[in-house]
């Protein structure tokens, strides 16, 4: 019997790096050979190969694939969002865990303003669709061309403006660009198409996908806690505690003692360690997650 086989799409470029290790927490490792397009899985399910993500979109819609991951800034360019299953929205980018804007950006020393003072002017941009789009919902004609790249360099030499991804705003700063209007914000998309979104088995395996994946980028902002309190401290810890859900608490063979077990954002154990400390744990360990379903 023929081994069922998923089609899916991973980005190439930016992204890959990021995607390639939250795949690989959600259990999937990914082997890339420099020299080819479609790496070797773990999983006998998954034929996978690596496409730029602004391609990804009408590959999937047009059934090349079964799914992938794309950004839903060329899920706009491409105008497909009508022709995909947006499947899951997994918050990652280059960088760390927020999404990636897209700005209209001028000149430090532009007169421009707002979007109505684009009007006439000329301007750089990967999303000539997107950007085309935005204005005229602001009633502006403004000539609009695709940049291949070094778009912020472009501007003011070249063009009046740019309409450019940002995920840190470093890169505009350096070129000595401001932000006019941010456009929308982009996250990157698990999207499938719609003849595999209505096969069973394959629904199935993008769903599990989704779910592990999910799972991996949830842990990515929490941590684990363990410590060990006296029984006459237990109450002053706990109040220390703003728990995912309610905190594991086990007696200990010596029945004066308690061992604790809690889920926290990793954000806050700079603060929450020396709270607890201070409160009576004792025994304190912070540990790592792969994956955290809600």
């Amino acid at each position: 019997m023929e081994q069922k086989k998923l089609r899916i799409g991973l980005p190439k470029g930016s992204l890959q790096n990021a995607t390639i290790e939250m795949f690989r927490k959600a259990g999937w490792s990914i082997n890339v050979d420099e020299r080819q397009y479609t790496p070797d899985m773990n999983d006998e399910e998954l034929w996978s190969v690596l496409l730029r993500a602004q391609e990804m979109p009408n590959y999937v819609a047009d059934g090349v694939l079964d799914c992938g991951l794309t950004g839903l800034d060329w899920i706009k360019e491409c105008e497909v969002e009508d022709r995909v299953i947006e499947v899951a929205d997994l918050v990652y980018a280059k960088h760390g865990m927020r999404p990636y804007r897209w700005v209209l950006a001028v000149d430090e020393s532009s007169d421009i303003n707002r979007a109505e003072d684009v009007q006439g002017k000329r301007i750089a941009t990967e999303l000539v669709s997107v950007t085309t789009k935005y204005l005229a919902e602001h009633g502006v004609e403004a000539t609009v061309e695709y940049s291949w790249g070094a778009t912020e360099a472009k501007c003011p030499s070249l063009v009046d403006a740019i309409v450019e991804g940002t995920e840190t705003g470093s890169t505009l700063r350096a070129n000595n660009l401001r932000i006019v209007d941010v456009l929308f914000e982009s996250t990157t998309k698990l999207i499938a198409n719609q003849d595999a979104w209505a096969d069973p088995w394959k629904r199935n395996k993008i769903e599990n996908i989704a779910l592990m994946l999910g799972g991996a980028l949830a842990a990515e902002e929490y941590v684990g806690l363990k410590m060990n309190c006296s029984k006459d401290d237990l109450d002053a810890v706990l109040g220390k505690l703003p728990a995912l859900k309610n905190p594991t608490i086990s007696e200990l063979a010596d029945g004066g003692w308690h061992a604790i077990e809690v889920i926290v954002l990793k954000k806050t154990v700079r603060v929450l360690i020396p709270e607890l400390k201070a409160a009576g744990a004792q025994g304190i360990i912070e540990y790592p997650l792969n994956k955290l379903i809600m």
